[in-house]
């Protein structure tokens, strides 16, 4: 007895595409997209190049790293000293002297 083998072919496509969305904008607001545009860019490409990133918090690991601990001691002295004016003001302004 001989066996037969059964094939199956199968094919798989993908397309995707961007969906698209429509704004309305001021006409100064569009000029300066305009103005700002550079060659052979399109309004979504301009948009991302000028518009600021979300940026993780490690890109500011070790920013303070050449502080020294005075430096860090003077500026949080400064900091309080300031939240401490700022609500007696605050204070004075609301309920007198």
């Amino acid at each position: 007895m001989k066996m037969r083998t059964k094939v199956l072919n199968t094919r798989a496509y993908t397309y995707t595409q961007m969906g698209t969305k429509t704004i309305s904008i001021m006409d100064d607001a569009y000029e300066l997209l305009v103005r700002n545009k550079k060659t052979n860019e399109s309004f979504s490409q301009e948009l991302r190049r000028i518009l600021p990133k979300k940026r993780s918090i490690m890109e500011f690991a070790g920013a303070w790293a050449d502080v020294t601990e005075e430096e860090a001691e003077r500026m949080k002295k400064t900091i309080m000293d300031y939240r401490r004016n700022s609500s007696k003001r605050t204070k004075e302004r609301f309920f007198g002297k």
